[in-house]
């Protein structure tokens, strides 16, 4: 019976629906990532590797070829608007490890594998025949009709050594108008026991069970590699989300800049009409009122596309109650990570222990090894051992219409279909043969091809593992340095950021004893609003900086609180901490 899968379930999980207050969507980064395990699509797609490698598993235990599953990690979002730190992140997303499964050209090669899966066939038929005979003395009749009633069967299953088991059994009745039969109609039934044994070629548990093994390390490679999908999508997630929180805190110096814009125009303008200033003091407020509300009018569309970039990843299917609705972080710096007071070598430690990738390597490297045993086997000739054992079995009643001598229409074979059986089994009319077939080709050399191949893809493998340590340790170091040089930058922007401030409240104080203009004033905020903007920019590069540091040491699903359950699952069971 085939089997069935159940229907795609594209709803919105209801986690989004209940972070909606007031007509918009707050969420906190944690509220993120619980919505992107349960409704980001790359990773729904992702889940259907495991049964698919559970499949794949049940198919080589027939004795099927493995047919691999495709593990490739996805990046699964695009940048939004902001800036990032220097340097970092250099394969933040990328799947340089079991991108395909361990699924390559000259891995499971070796003798041929024969199905495990028993075979039962059956055939049966009623034959009847009439001849015109030319010669009446050849059969005795010069018509002769001839009923033939035959069932044929068959058993056969191998197993994991190589062995080979075959059971047939053929039964028949066969009636003529024939006088010189001494029994009509005949019985009779024929088995047969066959035992095959490869000695050489295609002997052993490893040769015939080498797709087995490489469909359980498939499960295992689906198994980590789901685990790297997760750590791509929650870092993408948790890049996103800064990049909305930068735009958000953007937007908010903005507006605040514009309304203090709007109130020096409002004073000046009092001024003039009092004519306490020129003209061109006005002139200069509404160039500055113009200024930013261009500068608001380009930060709310960089808010209004990293909110559409966020909603993207955060639903399963576009809903027109989520997509016009604004998003509002909660959460608007992050906290410390322990990975910024690490060494270079506790952090490639701590890499080499929690990185998918590393344990994807090793178990690639571990089949492509044993395939090397594997593929030998089919190097050696085919040597089989074989028997076969059977027996047989003859009834019928007597002939009434016998035409031959006394002699010759007398019988001594039972009347009966169960003599007849009982006959077949009972070593009455036994048959055995026991010897061995040997079959060498003198040059093998596809055979031999295949095997020189499957050498010099394990030496490229060991060369593709030790690229892999260094682009990991690489990694690392670039992460490290990234953050570093965020952390220097955070530092020169707050600085900046708070000289601004002192600026501007001391032109303020000024402008109130009458010893600085309003437009000096406002200069001056304008001065602190790009600051901040800057400030801003570097905390979001920074908070970045350490989700990369996470991916790159393997530890983002600790830090953020992600359970490799309630991603396997879609349904996040509680938020974390």
């Amino acid at each position: 019976m085939p089997s069935t899968v159940p229907e795609l379930n594209l709803q919105n999980s209801r986690r989004l629906y209940d972070l909606i207050q007031d007509g918009k969507l707050r969420i906190s980064l944690q509220d993120a990532i619980a919505l992107a395990l349960e409704n980001n699509l790359v990773l729904a797609s992702f889940r259907y590797n495991f049964p698919i490698a559970q499949a794949d598993l049940q198919r080589t235990k027939a004795g099927g070829v493995v047919n691999g599953v495709n593990t490739s990690v996805t990046q699964t979002t695009q940048s939004g608007f902001g800036a990032s730190g220097g340097g970092g992140g250099s394969a933040a997303s990328s799947a340089t490890a079991g991108s395909g499964g361990i699924v390559l050209s000259t891995l499971g090669a070796g003798a041929a594998v024969p199905s495990f899966d028993p075979f039962l066939k059956f055939q049966g038929f009623v034959n009847h025949t009439v001849t015109q005979e030319a010669n009446v003395f050849l059969v005795g009749t010069p018509i002769l009709k001839v009923n033939d009633i035959e069932v044929d069967s068959q058993y056969t299953q191998s197993f994991p050594l190589g062995t080979n088991v075959t059971v047939n059994y053929t039964g028949q009745r066969l009636a003529s108008n024939g006088p010189y039969n001494a029994v009509n109609p005949e019985l009779f039934s024929q088995f047969q026991v066959i035992l095959t044994q490869p000695l050489l070629s295609g002997f052993g548990l490893a040769t015939n069970e080498r797709y087995i093994h490489i469909a359980k390390r498939n499960l295992q490679i689906t198994d980590l590699a789901f685990k790297q999908q997760v750590i791509a999508t929650v870092t993408d997630i948790e890049k996103l989300y800064w990049d909305l929180v930068n735009a958000y805190q953007d937007v908010q110096v903005k507006t605040r800049s514009l309304e203090y814009a709007n109130q020096t125009l409002t004073d000046d303008q009092k001024q003039l009409e009092l004519q306490n200033i020129p003209t061109m003091q006005v002139m200069k407020d509404q160039s500055a009122v113009a200024t930013s509300e261009g500068d608001l009018t380009i930060a709310k569309a960089s808010l209004r596309h990293n909110e559409l970039l966020i909603k993207n990843d955060l639903t399963r299917t576009d809903d027109p109650s989520i997509d016009e609705i604004p998003v509002i972080p909660l959460d608007l710096q992050g906290g410390p990570d322990p990975n910024e007071s690490k060494s270079i070598a506790g952090l490639i430690d701590e890499a080499m222990k929690n990185r998918p990738e590393v344990a994807i390597y090793r178990n690639s490297a571990e089949v492509l090894r044993q395939s090397l045993k594997d593929i030998n086997s089919e190097l050696l000739p085919q040597l089989n051992l074989f028997g076969f054992y059977g027996g047989a079995g003859t009834a019928g009643p007597k002939n009434p219409y016998c035409d031959l001598s006394p002699a010759q229409c007398a019988t001594t074979l039972p009347t009966d279909f169960p003599s007849m059986l009982k006959n077949t089994f009972n070593y009455s009319s036994p048959a055995y043969e026991v010897g061995i077939n040997l079959s060498i080709n003198l040059r093998n050399r596809v055979v031999k091809a295949d095997q020189f191949r499957a050498v010099l893809a394990y030496r490229q493998s060991q060369i593709s593992q030790e690229q892999q340590q260094k682009s990991l340790r690489f990694d690392i170091r670039d992460s490290q340095f990234a953050l570093t040089q965020a952390q220097a930058r955070v530092a020169a922007a707050q600085k900046a950021r708070d000289l601004a401030q002192n600026s501007f409240d001391i032109a303020k104080k000024e402008q109130d004893i009458g010893a600085m203009s309003r437009y000096d004033t406002l200069i001056a905020e304008e001065g602190l609003a790009v600051a901040e903007s800057s400030f801003f920019t570097a905390q979001t590069a920074y908070e970045k900086a350490k989700a990369d540091i996470d991916r790159a040491t393997g530890t983002t699903l600790d830090r953020t609180g992600v359970a490799i359950d309630d991603a396997k699952n879609g349904v996040v069971a509680q938020s974390r901490p």
